[in-house]
């Protein structure tokens, strides 16, 4: 019976974490249709970047050029590993370490709702959609693609480039799992958002800046939830440190 129990509050859990990603997903809808305001937006971003001296996401994307095994791993990873991903931290998390998945539910939550919030009050196309600064939809021209033309697209609002859940659902995710555990390589989870970061800007997806807007937004909410985290796992002994 407690096994039972278990098993539907794990299945409770599990789908409230699809229901906020659907919501969210059917949400960003209604931020579009501000088209000439998300061009403009990109355009400023565009210019922000350059001023700030950021690396060009131009250079980053022709360095994958010719590498067309690459650019399929690229967008493979932007198309199939964003979600997956978090809902198996979550997983684990629930049944190994189930104060560390409150909090982590929690921030994913307060991450989510603020990156909508941010979607509707600035429209921003992705840089993928900058062709004159000779950006390329790399999904679209290699695949798997993510999206459609965007004139045609009645499932996603492709002007809503601003902040990266991408990366900030996979800095939760390094975040979660190294405060989870006390293993002497888990600073490692630290590529997933690293590796993303760089696939959102490679295939042109994001901006530099949209992954800020992400970790910024982050930081927030865990500030706000700081009161729930939980403490620091006891680091095992090392059994070589009585030795010399």
């Amino acid at each position: 019976m407690a096994s039972d129990t278990r098993r539907l509050s794990a299945l409770r859990e599990l789908a409230l974490i699809a229901v906020l990603f659907l919501v969210y997903k059917v949400a960003r809808l209604g931020a579009d249709g501000h088209v000439d305001e998300a061009f403009r937006n990109a355009r400023a971003i565009w210019d922000t970047e350059r001023l700030l001296r950021l690396p060009g996401e131009l250079a980053v994307q022709q360095s994958l050029l010719g590498w067309n095994g690459l650019i399929g791993v690229a967008n493979s990873y932007y198309a199939y590993v964003h979600f997956p991903a978090t809902a198996a931290c979550l997983i684990w998390l629930y049944r190994w370490r189930p104060a560390h998945y409150r909090w982590t539910r929690n921030v994913i939550v307060l991450l989510t709702a603020g990156a909508l919030a941010v979607h509707f009050l600035i429209p921003l196309a992705p840089p993928r959609m900058l062709t004159d600064t000779g950006m390329l939809d790399l999904g679209r021209l290699y695949g798997p693609a993510v999206y459609g033309p965007p004139e045609t697209d009645q499932i996603s609002n492709q002007y809503a480039a601003m902040p990266s859940l991408h990366v900030g659902w996979a800095l939760v995710v390094a975040v979660a799992l190294i405060a989870a555990t006390t293993g002497r390589y888990r600073a490692l989870w630290l590529l997933h958002p690293v590796i993303t970061l760089l696939v959102v800007v490679a295939t042109g997806n994001h901006y530099w800046l949209d992954a800020l807007a992400a970790a910024a937004l982050l930081a927030g909410a865990y500030a706000l939830l700081r009161h729930q985290r939980p403490l620091r796992l006891p680091v095992p002994p090392n059994p070589l440190a009585a030795v010399g």
